[in-house]
């Protein structure tokens, strides 16, 4: 576990994936804190897309994006509250290898001081899948700044002691194309 860090950065290739029924990219504002935080750490952003909170979207989207040789980590902004609209959690679930079980629990530890007892309500998750890290967020945008600045920033980092997720992860391809919509 000793090797799990690297004194130099590395950069990775994220997507990002917006859950919503009414947003689009001019009002998606969870998806633009993650672009703008992983984009200020100096990570790539490798592909954004919007898709209606329905189970079979989120998963044929997630799952192109698992078995793209260019995509290393997926973060999802959206459904993970309790409407009947929100689907994410069971539409990502099955597409993991292993959960990070510590995730979803550390997120609402972290938003306990920012949001109260509602942190209860947040189904926030992350698992690992062929080499690629996807994690789920609510929809709010502090949220997503919160999970950004208080975890990811630092587990996407190659340089964070004892460990972080980056040897984890698969390779990414050379891609000159640069980010896609």
């Amino acid at each position: 576990m000793a090797h799990l860090s690297n004194t130099e950065f590395q950069p990775l290739n994220i997507a990002v994936l917006t859950v919503s029924d009414t947003r689009n990219i001019d009002s998606d504002t969870s998806g633009q804190a993650l672009i703008d935080g992983l984009q200020n750490a100096g990570h790539t952003l490798a592909e954004r897309a919007i898709v209606k909170d329905d189970i079979w979207q989120i998963r044929a989207r997630v799952c192109s994006w698992i078995a793209s040789e260019n995509v290393q980590v997926v973060l999802i902004t959206g459904g993970t509250g309790f409407t009947a609209r929100d689907n994410t959690p069971q539409a990502v679930q099955p597409l993991l290898d292993k959960d990070v079980d510590g995730f979803g629990e550390l997120f609402r530890h972290v938003s306990l001081s920012e949001i109260g007892t509602s942190t209860v309500q947040s189904r926030a998750l992350a698992g690992m899948s062929n080499g690629t890290l996807v994690c789920c967020l609510p929809g709010s945008t502090n949220a997503c700044r919160t999970a950004w600045n208080k975890i990811l920033v630092e587990q996407l980092d190659s340089r964070t002691k004892p460990c972080n997720f980056v040897p984890h992860l698969k390779a990414a391809a050379v891609d000159n194309c640069g980010p896609r919509s």
